[in-house]
C-alpha cells in the first residue's frame, strides 16, 4: 500500500467526519474559479479569432487576385477574365476553389432614406454559400440561368433602414468618374445577417451580369478572382507564391494582376485579433498566480492543521521526503478536484453562450453582435494539465516546511 497516497486521499476530502474542512473547500474553490475564468477567456478569444476570420473570408475569400493598382479598394479596376491566369491560380499549392466577381459602388434610394452599398456580382450559387448560411428571410438571388434576373440580396439592417421587404423594388444610383450617372431597379430577393453589421450594411449581392452591364463590360469583364484555400493560416504564403508565379510565368496575360490575402486586405482587423492573444495570456497568468497564491496559503494552513499528525508520523518513522510527498499528493487531489469543477462551470457558461447568445456586443466596436465561443479539446486538455503541473510543482517549496517540524513538539501541539 502507498501510505502517503492513502493518507493524502483521506485528509483531502471536503468533509471529515461530520464537520466541513473549510480550508480544503477554499483551496478547491480558488482553483475552480481560476480554471473557469481561463476557460471562458480562451473560448472567447478563440471564438473571436475563428469567427471573424471565417466571416471575413466569407465576404472576401482567403486570397483575392485583382488589378494591382486598385487592389484593396472598394471598387477595383475591371480586368479581363483569362484562362492562363486561372490555370496558374488552380495549380498553386493550397488551392481549393475559385470564383470570379465584379463590384460596383452605388446608392440605394427609397422614400425612407438612402444607403451607400457595394453591389457585388457573383457567378453561380457556389460563390454564395456563406450568405446562404446567413439568410434570415427570402432566398438568394437567381444567378447563372439563361435569363438574367435583377434580384438583389440586402442585409437586414439596410432593409430595415430603407423600409424594404422581400419582393419590394429598390432603385440604385451608380456614379462613375468617367461615366454618366446610371439608375437601375432591383427586386429584393432576400435578406441576410452575418452579425458583422458594419460589413453587412456595406454589401449587396446580385448576378454578375447585372454588374457587368453597369460597368459597360462584356462576358469576360470581372473585378477579380476570389480564391479559397485548404487552410486560412496559409493565405499569406499562398499569395506570395502566386505573385511570384504571376510575375515569372504569367506573361502578358497576368500583367497588372496581384494576389492579396485577406489579412493584407484588412490588416487593422487582424492586428486587433492578435492583440487578444496578449490579453488572454495576461488573464491566464493572473489567474494562475492567484490560484497558486491561494493554494500556497491553503497548504501552509493545512500543514499547520496537521502538525500533530506530522509529529506522530515522524515518531513512527516516516521520513521528511515521504511527508512532503503526502502533502503534495494532498495538494494534487485538491487541485484536480478544483480543475474538474472549474471545467464543468466554465464549459457550462460557454455552452449557454454558444447556444443562446445571451451576451451581446456593440458591433461597431467589436465587429460581432454576439460574443463568439470556440471550444477546442486540445487547448482545454493542455490548460488542465498545465494548471495542475504548475501549481503542484510550485507547491514543493511550501511542502518543505514539514522538515522543520520536530516530533517531540508536534505530538504535544494543540
Amino acid at each position: 500500500m502507498n501510505v502517503e497516497y492513502f493518507i493524502a486521499e483521506r485528509t483531502s476530502r471536503s468533509v471529515e467526519g461530520n464537520r466541513p474542512n473549510v480550508m480544503v473547500r477554499i483551496a478547491t474553490a480558488s482553483v475552480a474559479i481560476g480554471v473557469g475564468v481561463m476557460i471562458v477567456t480562451l473560448a472567447v478569444v478563440m471564438g473571436f479569432k475563428s469567427e471573424i476570420a471565417r466571416r471575413m473570408t466569407g465576404f472576401s475569400s482567403h486570397v483575392q487576385v485583382a488589378d494591382m493598382h486598385t487592389t484593396g479598394t472598394a471598387e477595383p479596376a475591371p480586368v479581363e477574365r483569362n484562362a492562363a491566369v486561372e490555370r496558374l491560380i488552380a495549380t498553386t499549392d493550397g488551392f481549393v476553389s475559385m470564383n470570379v466577381y465584379a463590384v460596383k459602388g452605388g446608392i440605394a434610394k427609397t422614400d425612407e432614406g438612402v444607403a451607400g452599398l457595394v453591389l457585388k456580382g457573383i457567378e453561380g450559387d457556389g460563390a454564395m454559400s456563406f450568405f446562404a448560411e446567413n439568410i434570415v428571410e427570402g432566398e438568394l438571388p437567381r444567378t447563372g440561368d439563361s435569363v438574367r434576373y435583377k434580384d438583389i440580396l440586402l442585409s437586414r439592417g439596410v432593409a430595415d433602414r430603407l423600409r424594404l421587404a422581400v419582393g419590394d423594388r429598390v432603385e440604385m444610383l451608380f456614379v462613375g468618374a468617367d461615366t454618366p450617372p446610371r439608375r437601375d431597379r432591383f427586386r429584393v430577393s432576400g435578406l441576410y445577417s452575418t452579425g458583422m453589421d458594419e460589413m453587412d450594411d456595406a454589401m449587396a449581392l446580385t448576378d454578375i451580369r447585372n454588374v457587368r452591364r453597369l460597368m459597360n463590360g462584356d462576358s469576360l469583364t470581372i473585378s477579380g478572382y476570389e480564391v479559397m484555400l485548404d487552410d486560412f493560416s496559409h493565405a499569406d504564403g499562398f499569395a506570395d507564391r502566386l505573385n511570384r508565379r504571376l510575375l515569372l510565368e504569367g506573361g502578358d496575360e497576368a500583367a497588372g494582376l496581384m494576389a492579396v490575402s485577406v489579412t493584407q486586405l484588412f490588416p487593422n482587423i487582424f492586428d486587433w485579433l492578435k492583440a487578444h492573444d496578449v490579453n488572454a495570456a495576461v488573464i491566464i497568468v493572473i489567474m494562475l498566480v492567484v490560484a497558486l497564491f491561494n493554494m500556497v496559503s491553503a497548504l501552509l494552513i493545512l500543514v499547520l492543521e496537521r502538525t500533530r499528525m506530522i509529529g506522530v508520523l515522524k515518531a513512527l518513522g516516516m521520513t521528511d521526503a515521504s511527508l512532503r510527498r503526502l502533502f503534495l499528493y494532498r495538494a494534487a487531489f485538491i487541485v484536480a478536484k478544483g480543475v474538474v469543477i472549474g471545467d464543468l462551470v466554465g464549459l457550462a457558461l460557454c455552452l449557454v453562450q454558444k447556444w443562446s447568445g445571451v451576451v451581446r456586443l456593440d458591433s461597431e466596436g467589436y465587429l460581432l453582435s454576439v460574443v463568439p465561443i470556440d471550444l477546442g479539446w486540445w487547448w482545454l486538455l493542455l490548460l488542465n494539465v498545465a494548471t495542475v503541473a504548475v501549481i503542484v510543482v510550485m507547491l514543493t517549496v511550501p511542502a518543505r516546511i514539514v522538515a522543520s517540524i520536530k516530533p517531540d513538539e508536534a505530538v504535544r501541539y494543540e
